[in-house]
C-alpha cells in the first residue's frame, strides 16, 4: 500500500537478505567482541525482529559508547536539514557489524610509523609519503610500421537531385 506508515513500511528491498543467506545468523555473530570507541555499521538483519533499529539508521556508521549483555549502544550523527545531531541508540548485536571505514587509515599509520622508525635508526629526517589522488596515465610512444597506417577521411558530401 503506498500510504502505509508502519514501522517497517518501505523496507522490502532495504531489509532483503542476500542469496543463500536467509535464516538465523551463525554463532560467530554472537561471539564478536565490541570495544568502546570502535566504529560499527548498523545493518538490520530482518530474520531477527528484536532490537531492530529504525529503517532510517540502516547503513549508518557510528561509534560504540556502551556495551550490554545483548546489545550495544551506538552513537551516530543524524542529519536533519542542514544540521547534524548526535543520537544514541541501543542496537542488538545481530544488527551491527564492525566497520571497515578506518582500515585504510590504520594501515597507513602503521606504514608511516615503520618509515619513521627506520629513519630514526639511520639518523635521517623521516620522509612520510603524502597521499595523492589518482593521477592521469603518463603518455606513451606507439611504434608502428608505415605500411600499417591508413589515413581516414570523411566522404565528400554531395547533393543529388
Amino acid at each position: 500500500m503506498p500510504n502505509s506508515k508502519g514501522y517497517r513500511a518501505g523496507t522490502r528491498h532495504k531489509y532483503r537478505r542476500g542469496f543463500r543467506q536467509h535464516g538465523m545468523p551463525g554463532l560467530s555473530t554472537y561471539l564478536r567482541t565490541f570495544k568502546l570507541g570502535e566504529y560499527v555499521d548498523i545493518i538490520a538483519n530482518s530474520a531477527i525482529q528484536k532490537g531492530l533499529p529504525y529503517k532510517v539508521f540502516h547503513g549508518t556508521t557510528g561509534r560504540v559508547w556502551a556495551v550490554t549483555p545483548r546489545a550495544i549502544g551506538v552513537e551516530i550523527l543524524k542529519t536533519v536539514k542542514h544540521r547534524r545531531f548526535r543520537k544514541k541508540l541501543y542496537v542488538r548485536i545481530e544488527h551491527v557489524r564492525k566497520s571497515k571505514c578506518r582500515d585504510d587509515f590504520l594501515k597507513r599509520v602503521r606504514k608511516n610509523q615503520l618509515l619513521v622508525q627506520k629513519a630514526k635508526k639511520e639518523k635521517k629526517k623521516p620522509q612520510v609519503p603524502k597521499r595523492w589522488p589518482k593521477q592521469p596515465r603518463e603518455g606513451e610512444f606507439v611504434k608502428f610500421k608505415k605500411e600499417q597506417v591508413k589515413m581516414l577521411r570523411p566522404v565528400k558530401f554531395e547533393l543529388d537531385f
